[in-house]
Formats: structure tokens, sequence, C-alpha cells
């Protein structure tokens, strides 16, 4: 497929990172940017960029003539859906951004996501999600490369992708993997031996799966919902079916069958009716999350807490109407997205913040953890979890939940062009927050 010659606003509006610093940093573009970011994490991010600039031109003056600064290096490695996804044009015109580009979901154009199909290169991370880490670690005199890659393909590919890019970096290294990103740096620590590895951090890592990956095949995880009710063409359980499902990625993520109690990579596990998915692809992925090597020494992790997160799953039972797909267990245990008991793994150092999974990489006490971490410091304001291999005292309130009230969310298509910019910028930024049905019982929450 030819890259569309139609090029949007959003593509227009996509730079590079160090495009996005130095705009930051002078003041450059800034209604277009507060229209991305929104005003307060503009005026957050343009006040990093010039530190993040100033600690730039400070090392520099500092490294004699044709010398080169010996400083760590600090890898990050998104989650899965954390690198945007495009295809290149002939210059002048700017990449047809794919992913995520709500212009694109509008005109139906996510089935181009599908795999196998049209080849699409990584076009940087999200911004909203990973720039912030980024310019704090800048700020604070690291250099700083952004791993991003197609996140839809095979792990075991992603594995080799990445170690040959961090040998080509050279020099001390430090690895900060987000989400999915973390199990793509397990694998990959073993092809890395000699090379001068500081810090491994993982940050919301999903050791055992993540539920979220079922939903996504079911058509009712929140991200595919919401990007469903932004589409004029398709539903949630045809953008599943015809392109989720499609992702090898999405499979490697299925909880383990120990903590799920039952083989979810077995296709006669699943619901007889609804979303499928590929008999072939499940087959491929089993056994790839017990396959990951344990974390080396210099490793640790920070997890998300005290967010109503998916903890278990059974197939619900057949009433009058049918099966109801899959039936969860909800709890408060997690970060929204990864149950603790999927992060935690035995003997690795683990520190718990108060936050939402996609949020984890931005946020700025997550950031000043980071950066303790990485100076050999424990985090001075977290609170360490001392036996985290084993299960917490208090057994936290479950709320069941099935595929069928999950798929009442977010079914009226949206009129984009009658938001405004704050109202498009917080859809965006919300895409992964948990649906109404997850709340405790008793509790309020907004209607979907």
């Amino acid at each position: 497929m030819t890259p569309s010659a139609d090029v949007s606003v959003y593509d227009r509006l996509r730079h590079d990172d160090q495009q996005l610093c130095a705009l930051l940093a002078a003041g450059k573009l800034e209604r277009e940017l507060q229209a991305v970011f929104g005003q307060a994490l503009y005026v957050e991010l343009a006040t990093l960029a010039r530190h993040a600039a100033r600690a730039t031109r400070a090392a520099a003056r500092h490294v004699p003539q044709g010398a080169q600064a010996h400083a760590t290096t600090v890898v990050i490695v998104p989650g899965i859906l954390g690198s945007q996804l495009g295809e290149l044009r002939p210059a002048p015109l700017p990449p047809d951004l794919l992913w995520l580009d709500p212009q694109d979901v509008m005109a139906g154009r996510l089935t181009r996501l599908r795999l196998p199909g049209a080849p699409l290169v990584p076009l940087g991370a999200l911004p909203l999600s990973y720039l912030p880490l980024r310019l704090r670690l800048q700020a604070a005199g690291y250099r700083v490369e952004v791993h991003d890659y197609d996140w839809r393909l095979d792990l075991e590919t992603q594995t080799q992708t990445l170690a040959a890019r961090l040998r080509a970096i050279g020099g001390p290294i430090a690895i900060i993997a987000h989400s999915m990103g973390g199990l793509i740096v397990r694998a990959t620590l073993p092809l890395l031996a000699g090379m001068p590895l500081e810090r491994v951090v993982l940050l919301g890592v999903p050791n055992r799966g993540a539920y979220g990956a079922v939903q996504a095949l079911r058509g009712s995880y929140p991200v595919v919902r919401r990007l469903a009710a932004l589409d004029a063409r398709h539903d949630a359980e045809t953008l599943a079916s015809a392109v989720f499902a499609s992702f090898p990625s999405l499979y490697q993520l299925l909880p383990d069958a120990d903590w799920a109690g039952f083989d979810l990579h077995d296709a006669n596990h699943w619901p007889a009716t609804g979303p499928q998915p590929d008999a072939t692809l499940l087959v491929r992925a089993r056994g790839y999350l017990a396959s990951l090597p344990p974390p080396v020494a210099r490793c640790c992790q920070l997890v998300g807490m005290g967010q109503r997160t998916v903890a278990g799953i059974r197939v619900a039972a057949r009433g009058a109407g049918g099966t109801s797909g899959f039936r969860y267990a909800i709890d408060g245990n997690g970060d929204g997205t990864v149950a603790l008991e999927s992060a935690l793994l035995p003997g690795l150092p683990t520190w718990a913040v108060r936050c939402e999974h996609s949020r984890l990489p931005r946020d700025a006490r997550v950031g000043r953890a980071l950066l303790e971490l990485l100076a050999g410091r424990e985090p001075a304001r977290l609170a360490r979890l001392e036996h985290p291999a084993e299960p917490t005292a208090a057994t936290p309130r479950r709320t069941p939940v099935d595929d069928r009230m999950l798929a009442s969310n977010w079914n009226t298509k949206l009129d984009w062009a009658q938001m405004g910019s704050e109202a498009r910028r917080e859809y965006l930024e919300n895409l992964n927050l948990s649906p109404p049905q997850y709340a405790a019982r008793g509790s309020r929450t907004p209607a979907p």
C-alpha cells in the first residue's frame, strides 16, 4: 500500500524527541504543543526541556576537544502501544502517522495495523507517555535513547533488535523498561554478557501476563472500545477480530496457566461466542512467559498500586441469554492493567507507588525514584515491599465483571469535529483508564 497523500494535522504535529525538546526549550509552537499536552503538562515539559538543554551544554563544555563524554546512557523501552507507527513518505511530506492519529482512526484506517500487512516503521515513543521521563533524565545529566519498536510483532524478534541496539551504544548503560518492554528486556539480558550494564529498572511489568490481552482479543478492553467509539466504520468486536487478534505480542502477554487456573493458550478454553483468538498464534505463544530468565542482580522494579485491576478469570456460566464470555475478578491490588501478583518476582527488590499503569513513566514521583535508583540509592518516598513473593496479608475486595458487561461501554460514536482541543486531548490521554464496572460495589464512578 502506498502511504496516503492526505496529510493530517496530527502528521504535521508529529516531531521526533530531539525536535520536541528543542521546541519546548525555545518556547516555539507554544499554542500547538499546549493543544497536544495540555497547559499544565506543557509548562512542566517546557521547564524540564530548559533544564535538560542547560545540562547538555554544561556536559559539552567539560568534554575535551576530540573526546567523547562517558556518561551513562539510559535506554527507555516502552510498552505495548507505546511507540508511534506509520509509513514514510517522500520528502518534504511528513511521515503518515497511523498509531496514533485520531483522523486515521475516525476514517477506519486502524485496519492497516493488521498483520501481515503493509510494513510500518516506528516513529518514536508516544510523547505524552515517555517525553516527561526522557527530559527528567536529560536534566539530571544522562544521555537518553528511547527504543521505539513495532509492538505488534513477536517478542522474540524484538529481543534480537533490542540486543543489537544496546551493543551499538557502547559505554555504561542503564535500562528503564515499561510494561511489555520489561519482558523484552528480561529476554535480552542473557545476550548482553560482558557489557557495562549498570542498572535495570522494570516499571509496571506483567511478568506473569496481563488479562488486558485477553480483553483486547475479546473486544472488551477499554482501549479497543474507546478507539471503536472514535472509528466511524468499525465496532470494537470487529477491531478485536480483524486487527488486534493478528498481533503475536498479545498472545505472549496472556497470563500463564498456573495463575489463570486454566490454559489460555488452548483455543478450546475460550468462549464459543464473540471475537475469537487465532488458534495458531495461541499455540506459538504457549510457554513464552515461563521461558524468560530470572532478572540479573542489577535489576529492581517499581509497581503501581491502588487501582482497580483484573486479578482473576474464568469462563462465565451459561444463562438464559447464553454465555457472557469470560468473567473477571477485579480488586484494588494493581495499577489498573497489571495485577500485583503478576508483577512481583521472587527476590527482586520492589517499590510500590499509587499510580495508574499508563501514567507510571510520566509520574513525577516515579521520575524521582528512578533517578535515585540510577544513582544507587533506594527511593526515599516510596514503600518497599519486603516480601514481594508472598501474598498480601489482606485480601482486597473483589468485584465480578464479564465481557457482556464491558461490551456495554463506549458504544456511541464520537463526533470528534465537535469536541474542543482539551476534550480531545483528555480522551486520548485516558484511553487506558479502567471502565466504570471495575469500581468496588457501593463506590461512585463516572458513567462511560
